[in-house]
């Protein structure tokens, strides 16, 4: 992996902005923008996936860094929880539905990806 001298520079973060302007795209729509409590709450979500790798990112230490991830990945699950109630309450049709769940997947992927670099970097740092 490259050196890395900025948050925005991260695949994942780049993942998880694209997913939250998605995420505000779709949920300021019909019903769904409607919807307050759900609307607020799927937005929050995304927006907390890129906000924790951020934060993770210019944070002190790798192990920091890591927690933020693990919280920026379970914020990913949260979305993914939501797209479900979004689909089951007619506010997303099955092809946007399925878009938005395969971007989620993606980025949670990402995440999960530097993640294990982080691990093994450290791991390597401290053979």
């Amino acid at each position: 992996m490259a050196t890395v001298e900025k948050f925005e520079d991260l695949e994942a973060w780049k993942y998880a902005r694209e997913l939250t302007k998605r995420i505000y795209g779709i949920s300021r729509e019909g019903a769904f923008g409607r919807d307050f409590g759900m609307r607020d709450q799927i937005q929050r979500a995304a927006v907390s996936v890129m906000a924790n790798i951020a934060e993770g990112f210019e944070s002190r230490t790798t192990g920091l860094f890591l927690e933020f991830l693990g919280r920026a990945k379970g914020s990913a699950g949260e979305v993914r929880a939501h797209l479900y109630t979004a689909l089951d309450s007619d506010y997303l049709g099955e092809a946007e539905f399925r878009d938005l769940l395969s971007m989620v997947l993606e980025t949670s992927r990402c995440i999960s990806g530097l993640m294990t670099y982080l691990k093994s970097h450290r791991a390597q740092r401290n053979a």
